[in-house]
């Protein structure tokens, strides 16, 4: 029996993103294969898996990388029972690919264009013909409903890979940008509930999704932070001003946490100390001005010096 899991979507609610589900839904109701593109932490498997749950069919879930290899997506046989029985439909172990085939499911693939180009060309006969060949085992053919629902970052993010022109003329493209301030602030807030944040969760949320913000908008910031690193400053923030630090200085202290490794900014320096320090001065300046906004546009008085 494979050892691969079905992937369960989240029971956190989906906020906002009604163009995007909307295309998404269309796609599935064709049955065409779709690709959502976005960058770190926009929420891309959160709305596959929210669209996927509809659906009531198994998931299957392959998180992309550069290791993964064309066995393990399509199956292999294990090596201890072909010895005693050898090659058959009982030593073999399907991988997520056969199994989603066989099952009518989806397979859900994070991150697609970090997988080697191998990899990627055992999905052209399955998307196009609905079959696989696997060695020794034969054709195993999808049954209806079988479906690719996969993730790519921009081709500017280290790690990733081009998708080849075959792979991506079989793909529906969906694109997902950040959210609207109001809804990434409504994220923060569900998170924060529940927590020690308690009457300063409205306050923690704003701000918290200011200053995430404010970093993709910044000029030396090449990649700023997404709403997850907003939910980051928010807890971690809320656990400082629980333990009596005043919030100006909890929340630099949670920035200086939580964000020097969700942007990434241009290089002054050559030496990683540097560059560390360097990255915690532009936090500084920006955490004090996402502050004084806060406190200029009627939030609490938040211009004291961190």
């Amino acid at each position: 029996m494979s050892p691969q899991k079905k992937s369960e979507a989240g029971t956190q609610a989906l906020v906002g993103r009604d163009e995007e589900l909307l295309k998404l839904r269309a796609c599935i109701r064709a049955g065409r294969n779709v690709l959502l593109e976005g960058a770190v932490g926009v929420g891309k498997t959160h709305l596959a898996l929210s669209a996927t749950r509809e659906l009531k069919r198994p998931v299957f879930r392959v998180d992309g990388d550069s290791r993964y290899s064309e066995q393990k997506l399509s199956g292999w046989f294990d090596p201890p029972s072909v010895i005693k029985k050898g090659f058959s439909e009982e030593t073999f172990v399907a991988g997520p690919l056969v199994q989603a085939m066989r099952e009518g499911g989806v397979l859900f693939i994070n991150e697609l264009n970090r997988l080697p180009e191998g990899v990627q060309n055992i999905l052209l006969p399955a998307i196009d013909e609905g079959v696989v060949v696997v060695p020794r085992l034969g054709e195993v053919r999808a049954r209806p409903g079988f479906l690719v629902i996969a993730t790519q970052n921009p081709k500017e993010f280290v790690a990733t890979s081009h998708l080849s022109e075959a792979i991506l003329d079989r793909f529906e493209l969906v694109v997902i940008d950040y959210q609207s301030q109001a809804e990434e602030q409504e994220i923060v807030l569900a998170r924060l509930e529940g927590t020690s944040a308690g009457k300063n969760a409205g306050r923690l949320a704003r701000v918290a999704v200011g200053l995430a913000r404010a970093t993709r908008a910044h000029p030396r910031i090449r990649r700023g932070a997404s709403v997850r690193a907003a939910i980051s400053l928010a807890e971690l923030a809320a656990v400082f001003l629980a333990d009596g630090a005043e919030f100006g200085q909890a929340f630099l202290q949670a920035a200086l946490m939580a964000l020097p490794t969700r942007i990434e900014i241009e290089r002054d320096v050559e030496s990683d100390a540097s560059h560390q320090q360097e990255v915690a001065a532009l936090l500084r300046e920006l955490v004090q001005e996402t502050l004084d906004r806060d406190a200029g546009a009627g939030g609490p008085d938040s211009r004291k010096k961190t």
